[in-house]
């Protein structure tokens, strides 16, 4: 079974702070991508990370032979078919870019979206744009929805700032378009924020159909009240109908494996090998036959409120 998200790559300032270079990267087959992206970089708004860190904002790509698109040829090889590119600023400082790709089969099923609300027009969010596959009737429907704060998966995300993993879609009441979804074969949501550009709210989901999961498990972490360490806050795996009660007492310090890198550094952190990652998310992870995963920080006005762990 492979995950909806097949690629994620990480993107950095360099040192003079005026183009993006290569972090890390999760690439599982397509390593001929891997290798002519390590050899690249992006300027202010080039090419799919330099757009989002001009925009303060996430940037959904539906086609990657886009013309500005630099590595079009090469996704196509790899059945890479739509892309989100994510900043991290802390203060008005870009950490990174954190940058997605989803590919799109006869038995891939999934969805990307981003939602938007302008303070100064209105009082919901709408959608700002959105990948849908072959799910026309699912995004029939998106795109003539509202969100007001609180209010579904998007709106739960803007009124807490926090991410919000969301099982069962067709029979979750927190989730309004549960119809939908169960007619799509969507079964699992998560929603990141992104408040990053001043005046604006942005959020992001991700939705997709249990033969093809955004990814195998999903684990959402917090500081504690001293912000000494990391304690879990919520979660979901199909293999581990225990994962929220075999967490529940783990503690994980500054620094430590792939969750507390990302917050030590504000960056969005990589793990290839779960079994060199000693931690205890990555062993109770790796015990159910995981292997790989991606952390990634929230971050607002400066501050690490979350890390999201999904594995791969």
């Amino acid at each position: 079974m492979k995950t909806f998200i097949q690629v994620t790559e990480v993107w950095v300032p360099n040192r003079e702070h005026d183009a993006l270079e290569f972090h890390s990267g999760l690439y599982g087959p397509h390593q001929r991508f891997r290798a002519a992206s390590e050899r690249m970089a992006f300027g202010y708004d080039e090419g799919l990370p330099g757009k989002a860190w001009a925009a303060r904002h996430p940037i959904l790509l539906k086609d990657l032979q886009n013309g500005w698109f630099k590595r079009g040829d090469l996704a196509k090889a790899a059945g890479l078919t739509c892309g989100i590119a994510m900043p991290v600023f802390a203060g008005d400082h870009l950490t990174a870019v954190l940058v997605m790709f989803c590919g799109q089969d006869l038995e891939s099923v999934g969805a990307v979206e981003v939602w938007h609300n302008d303070e100064s027009l209105r009082p919901e969010l709408a959608l700002d744009d959105g990948y849908y596959g072959d799910l026309d009737g699912f995004e029939f429907s998106s795109r003539h929805s509202h969100f007001p704060k609180g209010e579904g998966l998007p709106g739960i995300v803007w009124e807490s700032g926090m991410p919000v993993v969301l099982p069962d879609l067709g029979h979750s009441r927190r989730f309004l378009r549960r119809d939908e979804a169960l007619r799509a074969g969507l079964c699992t949501g998560i929603g990141l924020p992104s408040p990053y550009r001043p005046g604006h709210n942005y959020v992001t989901i991700f939705l997709s159909a249990l033969g093809t999961p955004i990814a195998r498990r999903f684990e959402i972490w917090v500081p504690d009240s001293r912000r000494a360490r990391l304690m879990f806050l919520a979660g979901h795996c199909e293999r581990d109908a225990a994962l929220s009660a075999s967490l529940d007492e783990a503690r994980i310090e500054v620094g430590l494996g792939c969750l507390g890198k990302a917050w030590f550094s504000g960056i969005p952190a990589v793990t290839e090998r779960l079994a060199d990652d000693s931690s205890p998310n990555a062993r109770a992870a790796a015990a159910h036959g995981l292997g790989s995963m991606l952390a990634i920080p929230v971050l607002d006005k400066g501050q690490c409120k979350a890390i999201v762990g999904l594995y791969l």
